[in-house]
Formats: C-alpha cells, structure tokens, sequence
C-alpha cells in the first residue's frame, strides 16, 4: 500500500487538484533526464522536468502478484535532448524509468507511483512509442549460467579475459567510400584475413555518427588490399568520406574459434561436448564421426 505525504494527501482530498506527470530517465550511459506533460518545466529532487515534449502516458495500471505492470509513453522528437540517434544507437534499451505524480503549483508535493525500464521502443518519422515494464520483469530473465555449447561469455570481459586492445583483434580505420547499400570500404586493413571482423563491432569516433556502435555483418579483404564492410543494421544518418571508426574482431563463440583465433581456450565459457537438442532421436549409424545427437549426425 503507498502511504501519500501528509501535504500531498491533504491536495488530492481538496477536491481541486492541480496535477501533472514527470518522468525521471535515466540512461545507460547515466545520463538522466525529465520530462512532464505539464506546459512549464518543473523542478524538483535536483532534477529537471521538461515541458511541451509531446510526453503523453497511458494509464497506470498495478497489478497484484508479479504479473509485470506495463505503461506506454508516446512523445514527439522535439525536444533538445531527445535525439533519434540515441534511440538508434540504444542508450535508451532498458534505461531506469521513474514516473511520478506531481502537483504542479508545489513540486515538492510529488509521489512515485511506479519504476521500471523502457522495454521496446518503436519509432516513426516524428514521434516515438516506448514500453515502460514494472520491476516484476526482472523475475522472468534468465539467472546463472546457460548450459549450451556455444560460449556465454561476452569477448573481452572479465570471464572471457581476452585483451581487445591488442592490435591483433582491435584495428582503426578511415572511411574512403560508401555506395547506395552503405557498404563501407577502407584501404587500411590489408593485414586483416576476411571475415575477421565478421560478428564484431564497428564504432565511429568521428563524424555525425561519433559513438555509435553497429555489428558488422561481413567483412572482405579485396586483391587490391581494399577491405569491404557490411552492416547488420541501416545507418539512418550517412557517414561522410574521411570519417574514422574502430573495429573489434568478431567472436562466433564457438570452441574452435576460441582456440584457434584467439588462442584462449582455457577461459572458454561453453560445453562444447554437450549433446544437441536432438540427441534422444539419434539412431545407430555406420558412417564415421560423433555421435552427439545433432541434426547432421543422425
């Protein structure tokens, strides 16, 4: 049961009330930032509440038990601190949300009424839609470790221990052309075989697009030692020839690539003997090989 400030109760039993919203994000990259759909900006527990965003919430509904308690958020991008690129470059995936109910005439006058973190987020050409998810939805992801035969570890962090800032897995670069499918191609990657920098990581540290991060879907190294990159995903805002971005070497958390790539075997997070999915319909078979059950052994 919420228990109301005393000078907040006695507000809402006036039978006059002078009340708005105020959303508190905090980002992941910590950045925090507050929004209201009140038509000034308020102020309170040092942080700012900008007005006149086209903050518009759904209603709040809590739910008993650990049913997870949904609200939706439309806004237009018309605020200085709403950027579409921070929405595509995902500093807003699963940031800390806090939604309060404010009287405007006192903000000092507030209470919480839920805490969560933006779920899905979807955009169109003015305006976004995003999905605040209660607290209960911590409960329904996955704790501990995964028992599969691929790795579960994230390259180079503290369980994988491989050092990315060898020369060997991180190389920087300058874009020389981008055609119409925005694949990017670099002459400075000679020494690189192809495909290492398949499943990596590309981050421009230069241009409109500094700091955002993409995954790179292929990587070729030509005869005339032109390197080609392929993207995953679309980059809305075309970067310009002369632009600089770093590459981290791509990791298919595979044992055999764990030893032979990155010689780090030992610190493999995976069960690479475990038996496939399909293990209890594998037959007797003459043919050589393992017999571990999986679809191409059967």
């Amino acid at each position: 049961m919420r228990t109301l400030p005393t000078t907040f109760a006695s507000h809402l039993a006036s039978g006059a009330t002078t009340l708005c919203n105020c959303w508190k994000i905090t980002r992941k990259d910590g950045s925090v930032q507050g929004f209201t759909d009140h038509d000034e900006a308020l102020t309170f527990s040092n942080v700012t509440f900008e007005a006149e965003t086209g903050f518009i919430g759904t209603e709040n509904i809590a739910r008993i038990g650990l049913a997870v308690d949904n609200i939706e958020v439309h806004a237009a991008l018309s605020s200085g601190r709403l950027q579409e690129s921070d929405l595509i470059n995902g500093l807003y995936d699963n940031a800390e949300v806090e939604v309060y109910l404010v009287n405007w005439q006192a903000p000092d006058e507030h209470v919480l009424m839920t805490k969560g973190n933006i779920g899905e987020v979807r955009r169109g050409q003015l305006s976004f839609m995003a999905e605040i998810r209660g607290l209960a939805h911590h409960l329904q992801q996955p704790q501990g470790r995964l028992f599969q035969s691929r790795c579960d570890a994230e390259l180079g962090d503290g369980r994988c221990q491989v050092q990315l800032n060898n020369a060997t897995y991180t190389a920087t670069a300058t874009l020389r052309h981008i055609d119409a499918e925005q694949t990017l191609q670099t002459n400075e990657l000679p020494t690189y075989s192809t495909n290492w920098f398949k499943g990596g990581q590309l981050e421009w540290l230069s241009g409109l697009n500094q700091g955002a991060v993409f995954e790179v879907k292929a990587h070729q190294t030509l005869t005339d030692q032109t390197s080609v990159l392929k993207l995953w995903q679309k980059i809305n805002t075309a970067p310009a020839v002369g632009d600089q971005f770093k590459l981290t070497a791509g990791c298919d958390k595979l044992f055999q690539t764990c030893q032979t790539k990155f010689a780090n075997q030992l610190n493999f997070r995976g069960f690479p003997h475990i038996p496939g999915n399909d293990f209890i319909l594998s037959t007797p078979s003459q043919t050589k090989g393992r017999k571990d059950g999986s679809s191409q052994n059967r």
